[in-house]
């Protein structure tokens, strides 16, 4: 039977790449920034809780929207945007799609950006309810690795990297008896939202069935 869990804490994040820098959103924002504030009225977007970063290398400054009924940024520079949701849950999954696809079309329709390739990375911490943390995640250790101290192992992580897809297994460092999962995958740029919502939904099935464990109902 698996282990009931709950996911108190959970982020889902999107970056896309254009496809040829725009240089000229390092020096002019207005358009853009007009353009994404019309267009993400209906969420109540607040001039004041704007960001302009202007630290880390040019491609890294830009700036973040925060759109904080939603629990949601919105953040583009002269190379990526990036869309992160905190609190992310499937109950919300429609209006979370639509919320990025309004921003990421103001976006180009403003800046004549042209998107490139798409990185999903959805990071989950599990709160185990009956069992230990560490008697799910020592199934996934090497027995040979295991045999090199006699004492049972206190920490214990795996990392699994594909050409465009990655998955990481570790301790929660935020909650007690936890277990912190990250799912990152790399879609190309025809991927539609709706295609990359279904995949990584299959890839939560599929891992939370690997580890054993089930959310519980509230």
């Amino acid at each position: 039977m698996p282990a009931a869990i709950t996911i108190p804490i959970s982020t889902f994040e999107l970056s896309i790449t254009y496809q040829k820098p725009a240089i000229r959103l390092m020096a002019d924002r207005v358009t853009v920034l007009e353009a994404l504030f019309a267009a993400l009225e209906p969420w109540s977007p607040d001039v004041d809780e704007m960001e302009i970063i202007t630290t880390g290398k040019p491609s890294e400054q830009g700036v973040k929207i925060r759109i904080s009924t939603q629990k949601a940024s919105f953040f583009f520079s002269a190379t990526v945007c990036k869309f992160i949701k905190e609190s992310a849950n499937w109950s919300d999954a429609d209006e979370v799609q639509r919320l990025i696809e309004v921003a990421v079309t103001a976006l180009a329709q403003a800046s004549g950006v042209v998107f490139g390739k798409q990185v999903t990375i959805l990071s989950l911490h599990l709160q185990l309810k009956s069992v230990s943390f560490k008697d799910i995640l020592r199934g996934f250790m090497s027995p040979e690795l295991l045999k090199l101290d006699p004492l049972a192992a206190n920490a214990m992580a795996t990392v699994l990297r594909w050409p465009k897809h990655r998955i990481t297994l570790d301790g929660s460092a935020a909650l007690a008896n936890g277990i912190f999962v990250q799912m990152e995958r790399e879609f190309d740029p025809k991927s539609t939202f709706n295609d990359m919502k279904e995949t990584i939904l299959n890839d939560e099935i599929d891992l939370l069935k690997l580890l054993g464990v089930e959310e519980a109902e509230e």
